[in-house]
């Protein structure tokens, strides 16, 4: 065998590995397992809004 023949067999030894686990791990998905759950969020109730800031009051002074 001259190297040319080992490195062609080589190659297509690497390339059926790498085909292979592309397709385990590729948008097809992988081998019998489902998909994952989405994580579930908890809602942290609002804290009521602060009152709105008001001015100074401003009262008639009778004469």
């Amino acid at each position: 065998m001259d190297s040319e023949s080992v490195a062609g067999i080589l190659g297509g030894i690497v390339a059926a590995i790498v085909l292979v686990v592309a397709i385990a791990y590729g948008p097809i998905g992988q081998f019998g397992k489902p998909p994952p759950k989405p994580a579930v969020v908890q809602q942290v109730p609002a804290a009521p809004a602060a009152p709105a800031p008001r001015g100074p009051v401003i009262r008639e002074v009778p004469n």
